[in-house]
This record gives C-alpha cells, structure tokens and sequence, in this order.
C-alpha cells in the first residue's frame, strides 16, 4: 500500500520535474514577446489617475485571464487535432510581428497625424473620464489577446511533441 503511494508521488515529481524544465525553456522562446506585452500594458495602463489605477489594473488583469480562458483550450484543442495547424499560426503571429514592426519603422520615419495633435488640457468631466478609462482597458485587452495567442502558440510549438498533459502544463504555467 505505502509502495503505491510512494509511486504515485514520485510520478508526480516526475511530471514536475518535467513541466519546470519544459517551461523554462519554452520561457525563453517567448521571452521577447512577453516583455513586448508588459511593455504594452504598462503603456496602456498610464495615465490616470492615482485613486483609478488600481481598478484600472484590475480590470486589465481581468480582462487578461478571460483571454488565457479563451485562448488555452483553443490551443490545446488545436494541439490534439490538428498539430499541423500549430506551425501556420506560428508562421502567421511570424507575419503579423513583421508587419507590426515594420508598420513602427514607417511612423518613425513618416509621422502620423496623431503624432502632432498636441493634447488641450481641458478638463473633463467624470462620465468623459470614465469612457476614456474604458477605451484604453479594452484596448489593453485586445492587445493582450494577440501577444497572449502569440505568446501561447510559441509555448505550445515548444512542447508539441510531449504528452498533452506536459503541453497543457507547460503552456497554462507560460501563459499565466
């Protein structure tokens, strides 16, 4: 009876064992994105005021862990079913990036029109001030959602050749 138990735990370890080492190297993989997407959230998330930050911030984190909620199973389903379909969402988070950062050179070199309307320090109501807080949450939130399928996706083809049970634990550790 003791030996079964012992055996259990020492599978147990095992699996641990396997999912740290797993996910610190999938970690690395998606090291660039993840701090792309603190770097955009801690960009979104400025800009109000003290007494509204903390509500702000937890409304992004709310907003975030619904997105890992979507996003997981998804990609988990996609694992199991259809591995092939792993690599074109990588290729295509590959495009979507390079698009991206190619879109950030122009505007460095070719200014928008959004770059030079200076900001009039007007006040503003507590109703304008409450929609202009929730435009920039959900706009966090969006922008969440596609570093987070990005972030998952690079995770998971890091892992995809391990037991579903591995991918699930490696990529759930890596998205949250």
């Amino acid at each position: 009876m003791a030996s079964g138990f012992f055996a259990i735990l020492d599978d147990v370890a095992a699996l641990l064992d396997d999912v740290a080492a797993m996910s610190k190297i999938a970690t690395k993989k998606t090291a660039g994105i993840l701090g792309d997407d603190l770097a955009v959230n801690a960009e979104k998330a400025s800009g109000f005021v003290s007494q509204r930050e903390l509500p702000v911030l937890w409304a992004i984190t709310k907003g975030s862990l619904l997105n890992k909620i979507i996003i997981l199973p998804i990609a988990f389903l996609l694992s199991a079913f259809l591995p092939w379909a792993v690599t074109l969402v990588l290729v295509l988070g590959g495009i979507y990036l390079a698009f991206e950062g190619a879109e950030k050179i122009h505007e460095f070199f070719v200014p928008h029109e959004h770059a030079h309307i200076a900001a009039e320090a007007k006040p503003m109501t507590k109703k304008e001030i409450l929609e202009l807080e929730k435009s920039k949450v959900k706009s966090a939130i969006v922008t969440d959602f596609i570093l987070s399928i990005e972030i998952v996706i690079i995770a998971l083809g890091a892992v995809i050749k391990e037991p579903l049970v591995t991918q699930i634990a490696v990529v759930s550790v890596v998205a949250l």
